[in-house]
C-alpha cells in the first residue's frame, strides 16, 4: 500500500464499512498497478438501547463523510466513490426519512423471525427460492419481525446499509445485487426480487428498490452533499460489490478453478467462485450459501465464524485485567500460543452460543466441558484453541465444498485481516493439507477500487475478473504457507 504523502493519481475513494471498524481509502490504477492510501479509519461500536442492539448509523455516516472530505482535500481530482459494508442489515425509510435506528444482526429478536418465516415457508422451500445458508440474522427473518410488530407498515422503503449510504450521498435509491443476494428475498435462479416469496411472507413487493449491478453508476453527489464534502466538480457514486465479501473476492488472486478463498475478518467466509448456483438438498443440509458475486459469478461459501472469537476474548480479558495484566497484548499472546506443543481443545466455532457478544473464554470452556473435551486453561491456550478450531472448521468446510461441486482444491487464498495472522495461516495449511497463499490484507477496499477503476476507464472497461486480479498480483505481495 502506498505510504507516501502524495495523492497524485489517487482519484477513487472506497468507503469500506466493517462490523467493527470503517475506513475511507483512496486509490488509483496506472500502468497496471493499484496504488492506495488510507485517509480515515474509525471504530464501529454497536449501541445497546434497552434490550436491543443497534448500529450507530448516523455516527458512521458522519465519520465516513469526514473521511471523504479529507480525500477531496488531498485529491481535488477525485472522480468516483464506491461503498461496501457488512451484509443483511438495513434502514427503513418513509418519504426518504430514516425510521428508527437500524438493528444489529446480532440482536436477539432474530429467532422470532425464523419462527415466523418457517411457519409459512419450510426451510427446504426457502432454500429452493434463495439458495442461502440458514443464518438466523438473514434479512428475511429480520423483516418478518418488523412486519409482526407493525413497524413495517410505517415504511415505504428498506435500504441495505451501503444502499442507504449511497442514498444519503446521491438521493438515489437502488439495491446493489451482491448485497441483495444476502437478504433471502432474491431469486437464486434469475437474480430478481422474488415478489411471490415476499407476498407469501406478508412483505410489500415494492419494499426494496430496483436492482443495480457492480460497475453501474448510482448517481452523482447531490449539490448540498458535494458542498459539505468539498467537491468542486460532479462526482459519481459507483456501484461496487457492496457486500464486503463480494469486493474481497474480486481481490483474491485466484488462479483457475482449483483455488478456494477464505475472507477472514470478524467472520470467515470460506468457499469457491463458481458460475452456476448449487441448490441441491446436500448443499442445503451442509448449510452452504449461493451469494451473488461481481460479473455474475456465484460465491458458493459457508459462514464459519471468525476472528470475532479472538477479539471478544481480548475484550473480556481487558475488562477483567489488572493494570499490570493490560500490558499483555495480542501479539505476545499469539507468540505464546504458537509455542504450545501439546494438543489443545478443538471446538465448533459455529455453535450459536458464540454469536452474541460476551465472555467468550468462559463459553469456550463450557462448550469443552459439555463435550468431554479438556478445556483450555491459560489465555495462550484459549488463543491457540480458537485458531486451531477455526483452521479445523476451514478444512472441513473446504472438503465439503469439494464434494458438493466436484472441484479439487489445490490452493487456499486467505485475504483480509486473518491473512496477517501467521499462526492461523500455518494451522490452516496443516489442517487442510493444502498450500495457503495469504494476502492481500485490504482485499475488500482493493476489490471496491478495482470495480470503480474499470467503470471510469482506469483499466480497460472490458477487463475480465482474471484481468482485474492480474492488477492485484502486480500490486501486492503474498506469503505462502506449506503444510507442516
Amino acid at each position: 500500500m502506498d505510504t507516501t504523502d502524495s495523492a497524485a493519481g489517487l482519484t477513487l475513494a472506497a468507503v469500506d464499512l466493517g462490523a467493527t471498524s470503517g475506513r475511507v481509502i483512496m486509490g488509483g490504477v496506472s500502468d497496471g498497478v493499484l496504488r492506495m492510501k488510507p485517509v480515515a479509519r474509525f471504530a464501529n461500536v454497536p449501541q445497546f438501547l434497552g434490550g436491543s442492539m443497534h448500529w450507530n448509523i448516523q455516527s458512521l455516516f458522519a465519520e465516513l463523510s469526514m473521511g471523504l472530505r479529507e480525500a477531496f482535500l488531498r485529491s481535488p481530482g477525485l472522480v468516483s466513490i464506491g461503498i461496501d459494508s457488512w451484509a443483511v442489515d438495513y434502514g427503513m425509510l418513509r418519504s426518504g426519512e430514516l425510521l428508527g435506528i437500524p438493528h444489529h444482526y446480532r440482536d436477539g429478536r432474530n429467532l422470532r423471525g425464523v419462527e415466523i418465516v418457517h411457519k409459512r415457508v419450510a426451510p427446504d422451500e426457502l432454500f429452493a427460492h434463495n439458495g442461502l445458508q440458514h443464518l438466523d440474522f438473514n434479512t428475511v427473518f429480520q423483516l418478518a419481525v418488523e412486519a409482526e410488530s407493525g413497524f413495517l407498515d410505517l415504511a415505504d422503503r428498506a435500504l441495505l446499509v451501503p444502499d442507504l449510504i449511497a442514498f444519503w450521498l446521491t438521493g438515489q435509491m437502488r439495491s446493489e445485487l451482491t448485497n441483495a443476494s444476502t437478504t433471502g428475498l432474491l431469486s437464486v435462479h434469475d437474480g430478481s426480487w422474488d415478489t411471490g416469496l415476499m407476498e407469501n411472507l406478508g412483505l410489500p413487493a415494492d419494499l426494496l428498490p430496483d436492482l443495480i449491478a457492480p460497475g453501474e453508476r448510482i448517481g452523482e453527489l447531490s449539490p448540498p452533499v458535494a458542498q459539505r464534502l468539498g467537491a468542486t466538480a460532479p462526482i459519481q457514486v459507483t456501484a461496487v460489490g457492496s457486500h464486503d465479501t463480494a469486493s474481497a473476492v474480486v481481490a483474491v488472486p485466484l488462479e483457475g478453478t482449483n483455488s478456494a478463498f477464505i475472507s477472514s475478518g470478524t467472520w470467515s467466509l470460506v468457499g469457491l467462485e463458481i458460475d452456476e448456483p448449487v441448490v441441491t438438498e446436500a448443499a442445503r443440509q451442509a448449510n452452504f450459501t449461493n451469494e451473488g458475486g461481481v460479473d455474475g459469478t456465484i460465491r458458493f461459501l459457508k459462514n464459519v465464524s471468525g476472528l470475532w472469537l479472538l477479539s471478544e476474548s481480548m475484550r473480556q480479558w481487558e475488562h477483567d485485567a489488572t493494570d499490570a495484566q493490560r500490558s499483555s497484548d495480542l501479539e505476545s499472546l499469539l507468540a505464546e500460543a504458537a509455542a504450545i506443543e501439546t494438543p489443545v481443545a478443538v471446538f465448533d466455532p459455529s455453535d450459536d452460543r458464540f454469536t452474541p457478544p460476551g465472555d467468550m473464554p468462559t463459553r469456550i470452556r463450557d462448550w469443552c466441558t459439555e463435550h468431554g473435551v479438556e478445556p483450555p486453561r491459560t489465555r495462550a491456550e484459549v488463543v491457540r484453541s480458537i485458531l486451531e478450531s477455526l483452521a479445523a472448521a476451514y478444512a472441513k468446510t473446504l472438503a465439503t465444498a469439494e464434494q458438493l461441486t466436484g472441484r479439487n482444491v489445490e490452493a487456499i487464498h486467505i485475504v483480509g485481516g486473518g491473512s496477517q495472522n501467521t499462526l492461523l495461516c500455518q494451522l490452516t495449511a496443516n489442517r487442510a493439507e493444502r498450500k495457503v497463499i495469504a494476502g492481500p490484507v485490504e482485499a475488500t477496499a482493493i476489490g471496491n477500487l478495482l470495480v470503480q477503476a474499470r467503470a471510469v476507464g482506469q483499466v480497460d472497461p472490458t477487463s475480465s475478473l482474471d484481468e482485474l486480479r492480474q492488477v492485484v498480483r502486480n500490486s501486492f505481495p503474498v506469503t505462502e504457507y506449506l503444510p507442516a
